[in-house]
């Protein structure tokens, strides 16, 4: 599972559980509560203030002290997003209706005394997009956004791990989930529905589902509210796709082909891989208010996707960042769905322990999400090579001297946790250097998808792998040069020399005028931000950049405002996301402040251009470095 993060105004790049369980908790437990459902129930009719009641019936307990928690840390994300946080007004209720007394031993969890008597828990719980505009920031007090919950009248985007907790010794025990809301609302969800009832009022209906452990209640976001929705068919899979538009800017039909297309394309590449029969896209669109969620990206669950993208983008530039981000997501159907370690199958929500092959979960399936469209015809062989060449200047911002498999295994925690956004960089060139590897030892006839489908064979989506001695089974797999690449560039700390690798395939790096957009030259941002005046002056690389330089921008240039909106630091990156997306043949008025002068930009948008490195073929490859290109990207 995947966070999967688009920073793109200042990065240029799309990125879309102490004790960690190593074995099913299966001892004994005198619960009488494990042998009956959890019944939860949270309704969306009583939501007072944004915040939405939880009601939590665990059934008998036969201990005397229950832990009830919230999880600290999903799947995916790899950061701490403290879900306890946003409950208010917990209270443990016991059969005649009195209050037990709760210890709230920490920010997500809660110590309930004379168990045996507990009857329900109840809560409210807040949400975390309001939480956002409170000052939470990205990735800083708040969860990222697709990770997160929305109460609103018009829309709830009901990730449950925000809503619903678990005992410690209920973990694997089913749940039966009952959400009550408007009968007038649309609602969308992959969980099991077991039945929708109308209730005495009249004005309201209970929608029930089944979970058949707490996993699946975090694993199975849900959307109500005003929601456009599609469904198409990809193979045996149906894919159903859920967009709220506040403004109904955007439609689910025209997003749902350009998803069907490239979701037919990547199922025609992955062949005989059907792991689900079901997968949801949420596509909730951020109308770039100050109250709305700004962690844009997808956070990617086995069988679905929440996406979160700004409601103003225009539809070509929409219709990338859901490729982008869909494809990367709908992957992970290969790993970890089929293929993961212990870490993952036994997941602990309190004191997580992760897994060391990040490179493999999401390195390689965002390798998969760029390589499909080459060999689907999608994109161009040269198109790819940019991509490619995106990913290698990414990774050169990152410490590329760090041992992957460490950095993955400490994700958390310093120096490693800044690190993370490299495993959709140098995390997919070490796929792609694995992936040639393999077509040279084969002659062509193997590659790093035909490795993956032999470890899902292997494995499977209910058999993990020992995290430790993964490696060592892939080299036994393949060929020794695939274990000591691995050990040499992904244990150890070696950088990769990718020109070594292009050799084999014949291709060679050339400087070249390059495409590039309107805040970068070539992945390096053209601004720099002055902390003394709070504002954000062209820096000399403008120089480089064709558009600016063409209508006369000069180096310590500041945007004073963009198509009559002032452009501050406060609101800078939502601003330059807007531009990083502009296309050429849009209008564009800009005012600039030239050292106390106002410069007027007042043109049609042409495409950039900037000096950089190119991916090219090389014209004195041997037919055997063109043969191995062609099973490449093609195989």
């Amino acid at each position: 599972m995947k966070k999967h993060l688009l920073s793109v105004a200042f990065a240029g790049v799309l990125l879309v559980g102490c004790n960690a369980t190593k074995t099913a908790s299966g001892k004994a437990t005198n619960d009488l509560a494990s042998l009956n459902p959890i019944e939860a129930t949270l309704d969306l009719t009583k939501v007072i203030d944004d915040k939405a009641p939880v009601v939590i019936n665990p059934g008998r307990f036969a201990v005397e002290t229950v832990t009830y928690r919230l999880p600290r840390v999903v799947q995916g994300t790899y950061s701490v997003s403290d879900f306890g946080k946003y409950v208010d007004d917990f209270k443990a209720i016991d059969y005649k209706g009195n209050e037990l007394l709760v210890v709230k031993t920490d920010t997500n969890t809660w110590t309930i005394a004379n168990a045996a008597n507990l009857d329900m828990v109840t809560y409210n719980v807040n949400d975390t997009f309001d939480m956002e505009a409170k000052g939470g920031g990205i990735g800083l007090e708040v969860p990222f956004s697709p990770a997160g919950t929305n109460i609103e009248t018009t829309n709830y985007v009901l990730n449950l791990h925000g809503f619903i907790g678990y005992f410690d010794s209920l973990k694997t025990a089913q749940y039966k989930l009952d959400v009550t809301a408007p009968k007038t609302m649309l609602k969308t969800s992959a969980l099991q529905e077991t039945g929708t009832k109308m209730n005495d009022d009249g004005v309201s209906m209970t929608s029930s589902y089944l979970a058949p452990r707490y996993f699946d209640i975090t694993d199975n976001p849900m959307f109500y509210g005003a929601l456009d929705v599609e469904e198409f068919q990809v193979g045996d899979i149906k894919i159903v796709l859920s967009v709220y538009s506040p403004n109904k800017v955007h439609s689910a039909e025209k997003i749902k082909a350009v998803m069907e297309k490239m979701m037919l394309a990547q199922k025609a590449y992955l062949g005989n891989v059907n792991t689900t029969p079901r997968y949801d896209i949420y596509l909730y669109l951020s109308e770039g208010k100050e109250e709305s969620p700004k962690g844009f990206g997808a956070l990617e669950h086995h069988t679905s996707t929440v996406v979160v993208l700004p409601e103003a983008m225009p539809f070509e530039a929409l219709s990338e960042s859901m490729i982008d981000v869909v494809s990367h997501e709908f992957f992970h159907i290969v790993t970890p769905l089929s293929v993961h370690s212990e870490d993952v199958h036994y997941f602990d929500y309190n004191q997580p322990t992760f897994s060391k092959h990040l490179w493999m979960y999401e390195g390689v399936t965002e390798y998969f999400a760029t390589l499909f469209q080459v060999d689907q015809g999608l994109v161009t062989e040269d198109e790819f090579f940019t991509k490619v060449m995106g990913k290698i200047k990414s990774a050169a911002n990152m410490n590329d001297a760090m041992s992957f498999t460490e950095m993955s295994e400490n994700i958390l925690d310093e120096p490693y946790a800044p690190q993370y956004v490299n495993v959709y960089s140098k995390g997919a060139l070490i796929g792609m250097c694995i992936d040639v590897l393999l077509r040279e030892e084969s002659n062509g006839n193997r590659g790093i998808l035909s490795l993956m489908k032999e470890l899902s064979l292997k494995y499977g989506k209910n058999k993990p792998f020992e995290d430790d001695n993964l490696i060592a089974e892939i080299t036994e797999m393949t060929y020794p040069s695939i274990g000591e690449f691995l050990n040499t560039h992904v244990v150890g700390g070696t950088p990769i020399n990718y020109n070594d690798f292009f050799a084999k395939a014949g291709l060679i790096l050339a400087e070249a005028k390059v495409k590039t957009n309107y805040i970068q030259n070539d992945g390096t941002l053209i601004f720099a931000p002055d902390m003394a005046t709070m504002t954000l002056p062209f820096s000399e690389a403008v120089k480089n950049n064709s558009f600016w330089a063409e209508n006369g921008v000069l180096p310590g240039d500041v945007i004073k405002t963009i198509d009559g909106k002032e452009l501050t630091m406060a609101n800078a990156q939502q601003m330059l996301t807007e531009v990083y997306m502009w296309k050429p043949g849009r209008d564009i008025d800009v005012k600039i402040d030239r050292k106390g002068k106002e410069v007027i930009v007042k043109t049609t948008l042409t495409q950039s251009y900037t000096t950089g490195s190119s991916l090219a073929v090389d014209p004195n490859a041997t037919p055997k470095q063109n043969t191995l290109r062609e099973a490449w990207l093609k195989g």
